[in-house]
């Protein structure tokens, strides 16, 4: 099979050793030349599975919505505590790159090779190649989106254009003299332009989830555009991309009152794997929009997973008794033991999606019809997922809630936590939410409890605003001079 192999090299030796910001090199490679050749590389497993890191991995130990149990937080190496603390500095040594931003930046050359090659190769049709290129521009996007989510602030429009942003690499050039980092507000420009070039060449409906679709392109904008506070602009997407899907039955709602209601397909619950669930198949597309999928359980050989971790009891309170979402947790240890403080770990969720599910478009959706003050839409939008999750009887919102927009916006926002806990979502809305007026003056806080039983803990209180930004590591900062670093 025809296509490129490539690696994200890292400096091994001091800053003279002249390695750059980005290094990939094509080794042993055939040149692509024919459109199936590119077709064929937007089929890179690396675009939409990462087992050992990558994807909300990192994001996974850094959501407020979870705490630790200090015997069960097995590090698997020195940086996961330094994430879960909200540490100045993850990575101190020259050799140390994230994994996810290894990953990313090793996708990029083999994204603008598509991006700018493809419609000049041979035997394949214009409506082909515009399509594959597309892919790789809204794949790019999602990239760019993903590296900003770590490396620049939140988005703020009275800031944007002066805050440090992340390289726009739009060449498959490895010869690159040097990188800047222009501006949050050109990396942002730049996300925005991709999707927006991307759209109308994609086609409705792909063979595989694994590969970008119009609809998904269309909900990823959105969720860009609501994550910069332009619901506005979010809303006619979602809309689109909801409609086609639920249409087309491109992605459809697990029930969990029939899943987990007599001889339903995720029982038996296993005392120690949990139940029978998408999360312990990673091929499982049922409810993708567009699937990606990363290796998130305990013992999953993961660098982060959720190894120790626990829901907060804030989080834990969320739930109603009857909310099906609640078996995906368990206060047993991983050797079967009770945790006698009554803690909940999640269980049953070995690979978790971060790409775009069915349920984050419908509540997506929700948050901008709330914002725009169409309650009676938000309403709808959630608690159609909520009839899929729980009883009927506790699915419908209370009219207290309902009519009320301000909380009805914190009640979607706390069903985000109530469907993604524990799997990466909650890191981006922290760096939203500590922009938004709704949430004037919130903290974010992480216990390491010392033992899995009643005992105290340590409290850890996240340093904002700079610690809702990663800082980048030596080797990008050290090998490129005039790359600003992040405070």
């Amino acid at each position: 099979m025809t296509r490129y192999i490539i690696y994200f090299a890292i400096a091994v030796g001091t800053v003279s050793c002249g390695k750059k910001f980005l290094e990939v090199v094509p080794q042993g490679s055939l040149v692509a030349t024919t459109t199936r050749d590119y077709d064929k590389l937007m089929n890179d497993p690396a675009f939409y599975f990462s087992y050992g890191g990558g994807g909300l991995a990192e994001a996974q130990l850094m959501g407020d919505e979870v705490d630790a149990e200090a015997d069960l937080f097995k590090t698997n190496g020195v940086t996961r505590p330094l994430y879960f603390t909200w540490s100045d500095t993850v990575y101190q040594h020259i050799t140390q790159l994230p994994t996810m931003l290894r990953g990313e930046l090793g996708q990029r050359y083999e994204l603008n090779k598509i991006i700018n090659e493809v419609m000049s190769s041979t035997e394949g049709a214009t409506a082909q190649k515009s399509a594959l290129r597309g892919e790789a521009l809204a794949t790019r996007a999602w990239s760019n989106f993903q590296l900003a989510s770590y490396y620049c602030k939140p988005y703020n429009a009275g800031t944007a254009a002066r805050d440090p942003g992340f390289p726009i690499i739009t060449t498959a050039d490895v010869n690159i003299a040097a990188f800047a980092r222009g501006t949050v507000q050109q990396t942002y420009d730049s996300i925005i332009r991709d999707f927006s070039d991307a759209i109308p060449t994609l086609p409705l409906r792909q063979p595989s989830q694994t590969r970008m679709s119009k609809p998904a392109a269309e909900g990823l904008l959105g969720k860009v555009y609501l994550f910069m506070g332009r619901p506005q602009d979010a809303l006619p997407l979602l809309n689109d991309a909801l409609s086609v899907v639920t249409s087309t039955g491109a992605a459809t709602l697990y029930d969990y009152n029939q899943t987990f209601g007599p001889g339903g397909s995720f029982l038996p619950i296993n005392g120690f794997s949990g139940p029978q669930s998408p999360g312990q198949d990673f091929n499982n597309t049922k409810e993708a929009v567009l699937s990606k999928v990363f290796g998130s359980g305990s013992y999953s050989g993961n660098i982060t997973g959720n190894n120790g971790l626990v829901l907060t009891a804030n989080t834990a309170a969320l739930y109603g008794p009857n909310d099906f979402r609640l078996l995906f947790y368990t206060s047993n240890k991983p050797n079967g033991s009770p945790n006698t403080a009554g803690r909940l770990r999640k269980y049953g969720v070995q690979y978790s999606r971060w790409g775009l599910q069915l349920p984050e478009l419908y509540l997506l959706s929700a948050e901008c019809k709330a914002r725009l003050g169409d309650l009676t839409g938000a309403k709808t939008d959630v608690e159609s997922l909520r009839l899929k999750r729980m009883p009927a009887a506790d699915a419908t919102v209370p009219p207290a809630i309902a009519n009320d927009q301000t909380a009805l916006i914190r009640f979607i926002i706390d069903e985000r936590t109530r469907e993604f806990a524990g799997e990466g979502y909650r890191w981006n809305d922290m760096r939203r939410l500590s922009l938004d007026p709704l949430y004037s003056g919130i903290t974010f806080t992480h216990t390491m409890f010392d033992y899995s039983g009643a005992g105290t803990g340590t409290v850890y209180t996240l340093r904002a605003p700079d610690r809702l930004v990663l800082r980048l590591p030596p080797y990008i900062v050290d090998t490129d001079p005039g790359f600003v670093q992040n405070p």
